[in-house]
């Protein structure tokens, strides 16, 4: 298991994250690095859904905590309170939700093509304001506009690590497992021109911070901006009437979250009564292929859609093995509902892994042994034992 610094501010949780005492540190934190004055909030995902979305609901509730005038763009659906007419843009005056469709990980133009479209409404739609924050791969013709318009300054959030580190782990998972198309090449200019033209570059975790920092990006330009679980992952465990062991793996089925290796690592496992429920959809022909010849061929193995929180409570194990991750949402929550985890080194949360309390382990990325050997001690109790020691 590895170890990292924790995140400036915001030290890692004495219990489970949803701790009040460590969400209000962390929201404290939120609320202290974000500029003052009139915002204009942009993200290419709708409010609250995914990752992204998820990030960009923080985002904007820490600038709601402070009082703060703002204005928020984003793909529809819809932001808190608002109501959307038939071609997709918000009925009120103070926020937009554009007709570009939201990024969503898959086939490499069409990633391009989408995030080059809400970067263009995005910039048509900027109100006069004082400060713009906008996500990654989707700015940079907003900052030419706020640029001209005058704003004061201009920051991004970065929801990935260095994109130059992202290529390189993309390339790696993909060498590993030729089943889908990068993305990230092709972005890759517009984003390290956004880096250039930041006044501010926020990062959520120590991982995606310590990336920008290998890359030359100096340290006054790089802001932490912690994410915390929604709250409705809390320790709530039903009575466990299953005779399974129960593995959870919640996100996108996709190469570089690992999950090809997930699944060969369940497979190469001799236990009968394992089950590995994955919560997500894939985004490739050529991962809807393996997972379903996964799950044809293997019963212990499937796929659902839906809300993940019932999944999480029940499982004995969340894994969450990406190659690239500048978060993590769904390990953090999982240790929030008291079930163990095992993450990779390119997950941004790991920082909030406390091994002494056997929260979980962090494993080298890609190393499909090390990942067996960790399920299987997982499954033998070695992990689980421990754990409900610490009080869970």
């Amino acid at each position: 298991m590895t170890r990292s610094a924790e995140p400036p501010g915001v030290a890692r949780p004495p219990g489970p994250a949803t701790d009040r005492s460590w969400r209000v540190r962390a929201e404290q934190a939120q609320e202290a690095v974000l500029p003052s004055g009139r915002v204009v909030a942009s993200c290419p995902a709708p409010y609250g859904v995914g990752g992204l979305g998820r990030h960009f609901r923080e985002l904007v509730g820490a600038l709601d905590r402070r009082g703060q005038a703002r204005v928020c763009i984003c793909a529809a659906p819809v932001l808190p309170s608002a109501s959307v007419t038939r071609r997709g843009l918000l009925a009120r005056a103070a926020d937009a939700a554009l007709e570009a469709p939201p990024l969503r990980l898959g086939n490499a133009r069409r990633v391009l093509n989408a995030s080059v479209a809400f970067d263009a409404q995005a910039a048509r739609r900027l109100p006069a304001a004082d400060h713009l924050i906008a996500f990654n791969g989707t700015a940079l013709v907003q900052f030419g506009a706020a640029r001209q318009a005058g704003f004061e300054s201009l920051s991004l959030v970065s929801a990935t690590a260095h994109l130059r580190r992202v290529v390189r782990q993309y390339a790696r998972a993909y060498k590993q497992y030729p089943l889908e198309g990068s993305w990230a090449p092709r972005v890759a200019k517009r984003t390290l021109l956004e880096y250039g033209g930041a006044d501010r570059i926020y990062v959520s975790s120590p991982y995606a911070r310590q990336s920008f920092l290998e890359e030359g990006v100096g340290e006054r330009v790089l802001v932490t901006f912690p994410l915390t679980p929604d709250p409705r992952y809390a320790v709530d465990r039903p009575e466990r009437s299953s005779t399974t062991f129960d593995i959870v793996y919640v996100g996108a089925l996709t190469v570089v979250k690992g999950v090809p290796l997930l699944i060969d690592a369940v497979r190469a496992l001799p236990h009968p009564d394992i089950r590995l429920t994955m919560v997500g959809g894939w985004a490739s022909r050529g991962m809807r292929r393996f997972v379903e010849r996964a799950c044809a061929e293997d019963p212990r193995i499937a796929t659902v859609h839906g809300d993940p929180l019932p999944h999480v409570r029940s499982a004995r194990l969340s894994v969450h093995p990406t190659f690239s991750d500048g978060f993590g949402y769904a390990a953090l929550e999982a240790v929030s509902c008291g079930v163990p985890v095992i993450v990779s080194e390119d997950t941004g949360m790991k920082h909030l892994i406390d091994g002494e309390r056997s929260q979980g382990l962090v494993l080298p990325t890609g190393d499909l042994p090390a990942l067996i050997e960790a399920i299987d001690a997982a499954y033998r109790g070695e992990i689980l034992a421990s754990f409900a020691r610490s009080g869970h």
